[in-house]
């Protein structure tokens, strides 16, 4: 499923515009800790994080995630989404917690 599809099915705000919203998403990791998130993650997964500092855009790429999800409306730095669009991985945002975008990013893609 495209990110901008993934986005759409969530009811997720895309923060970046349109770069890498044809990004295949294959899952889903969620985690705070960086290297955890390179060590762990799967390359295609949304990465659904609080961290909004510049530094989890590059994680996203040296990981090549397809996008990163921010939970529960937390602001975004500008900075962060200026690297995010230079880099071509979109940032989407929303009111859920990690858990509910979790639960409803399963049903999503396993259906």
């Amino acid at each position: 499923m495209k990110v901008s599809d993934f986005a759409a099915a969530l009811g997720l705000r895309i923060l970046t515009g349109d770069a890498g919203l044809d990004r295949e998403v294959g899952g889903v990791y969620a985690s705070d800790l960086l290297s955890r998130v390179m060590a762990k993650s799967s390359r295609g997964d949304a990465w659904i994080t609080v961290h909004t500092h510049i530094n989890t855009v590059a994680v996203a790429v040296l990981s090549d995630l397809s996008c990163i999800i921010v939970p529960e409306d937390i602001p975004v730095e500008e900075t962060t989404l200026n690297r995010a669009r230079l880099e071509g991985i979109p940032i989407l945002s929303g009111s859920m917690s990690t858990y509910e975008i979790c639960w409803r990013a399963h049903e999503i893609l396993t259906d």
